[in-house]
């Protein structure tokens, strides 16, 4: 079982709507992770936005908060200075804020992966020039 595995927004998203193309994907690898994830408000954010049309679909994400198998470990008001320097360092990319707060979680916490469907985590780094370690869906 994996731990410290901090959640992106595509991997919520796949596992909550079954008509995802990465859902089963996501179902199996979830079974193989001991909760809790831990991700921050931005994914929550923008998994509700992307839910907003799927029934019952912002309901399971309160859900999953709510029993604590997802928690929220981190403060964006704690960390704007670095999330600011990491959003400047790859607006080439472009980054999101929520992509910059799981850059930074990685940063705090050791040990800690990445469960995404987003590319873009190759491309980014923790603490300027190490690699991220990830938990990616085979073919993107």
């Amino acid at each position: 079982m994996r731990k410290k595995v901090l959640l992106d927004t595509g991997p919520l998203v796949a596992f909550i709507n079954n008509r995802e193309n990465s859902h089963d994907w996501a179902v199996n690898e979830w079974k193989n992770i001991q909760p809790p994830f831990l991700t921050c408000e931005a994914i929550i954010l923008e998994t509700c936005f992307i839910l907003r049309d799927f029934y019952g679909g912002q309901d399971a994400v309160m859900s999953l908060l709510d029993t604590g198998i997802i928690q929220i470990s981190f403060r964006l008001s704690d960390e704007i200075g670095t999330v600011r320097e990491l959003l400047k360092r790859y607006q080439n990319v472009p980054m999101s804020l929520a992509d910059a707060c799981l850059v930074r979680m990685s940063e705090l916490i050791r040990g800690s992966c990445v469960l995404t469907v987003d590319s873009d985590f190759r491309v980014y780094r923790k603490n300027k020039n190490e690699m991220i370690d990830l938990i990616i869906a085979d073919g993107v």
